[in-house]
């Protein structure tokens, strides 16, 4: 029987710079293959947080990230007294929970009706068939809705008359969250049909000597499964609850619908680069970031001490 090594009490006595020194001479190769992954996360997510102080000082472009005077939270009482401020979340929080809710039970069901399937040739076409309209690009896809929703022409267009439902403010959640999960269902399935893959057969067949029909195959042996990965995978989805993908609301925003598509990542493009109001728009930014880390770390005390899942 082997045992773990265990540190010595002469290696304990050593010095934090010595113990590192130890660590790299001995795990140097797999810190060489980690290295471009730290770089990258470093460069293109820590190194531009540093821009965050533009939230709390009123940007002067001439002397650059650090110049301008400092107004502490004057631009976070400013869009809290902003006129738009009650539309805008209020928007982002329909579109994102309906996109939240709907996203997370589409691929569960999705999953379960494909492990479902018996031949394995006609589980790989469905599994590539489900999942191939993830790798559409968004102006593709928008273009796709514009098409479909036209009206008198339009595939689905022609069954709404002359209504057009691009136009129409009270129906722009729906369409977004509609075909967002029709394009990454299948592809946000594959990680439950993973899960699902390594359940043990005996289950199935112990079930099946017990009477148990389809129903109660799903229930009692598949979802017990995928609930670890899916209490994971909701906790994860908790921390963009604000985070509403910007590409697609912008391109699917018209002046006819745009009273419930303003959200908070279209109005902060529009104050900060349209109107050049960066200590303001990176104010809102901040604000966004902190409402979504803070949703994070309840959703994971709430199923830590619930399920005892969680991320940390």
């Amino acid at each position: 029987m082997t045992t773990l090594p265990q540190t010595t009490p002469a290696r304990a006595r050593l010095g934090l710079w010595a113990r590192l020194r130890h660590h790299l001479s001995r795990y140097w190769q797999l810190w060489v293959m980690v290295a471009p992954a730290i770089a990258f996360i470093a460069v293109f997510c820590y190194v531009p947080m540093y821009g965050v102080q533009l939230a709390f000082r009123e940007y002067d472009i001439t002397k650059g990230l650090t110049g301008g005077e400092f107004v502490g939270l004057e631009y976070f009482r400013q869009f809290f007294r902003d006129p738009m401020f009650t539309r805008i979340i209020g928007n982002t929080l329909r579109i994102s929970l309906w996109t939240l809710v709907m996203g997370f039970i589409a691929p569960i069901v999705l999953a379960l009706l494909i492990n479902q399937i018996g031949s394995k040739r006609t589980k790989s076409a469905v599994q590539t068939i489900t999942y191939m309209p993830h790798f559409i690009s968004t102006v593709v896809m928008v273009s796709m809705i514009n098409i479909f929703l036209a009206p008198g022409t339009g595939l689905v267009g022609r069954l709404l008359g002359g209504t057009n439902l691009m136009g129409e403010a009270s129906a722009f959640t729906g369409v977004y969250w509609v075909t967002e999960v029709w394009q990454h269902a299948g592809w946000n399935c594959i990680i439950y049909l993973a899960a699902l893959s390594s359940v043990d057969p005996a289950l199935y067949e112990a079930a099946k000597l017990d009477g148990a029909g389809r129903l109660q195959l799903i229930r009692y042996v598949d979802l017990p499964a995928i609930l670890p990965t899916a209490g994971i995978l909701l906790i994860l989805n908790m921390g963009s609850v604000l985070g509403v993908g910007f590409e697609k609301v912008w391109l699917m925003q018209n002046a006819l619908n745009i009273t419930s598509s303003e959200v908070i990542a279209t109005y902060t493009y529009r104050i900060g680069i349209l109107g050049s109001q960066f200590s303001y728009s990176t104010a809102i930014g901040l604000f966004n970031s902190v409402v979504n880390f803070i949703f994070l770390v309840v959703a994971n005390g709430v199923a830590r001490r619930t399920s005892n899942t969680s991320l940390f």
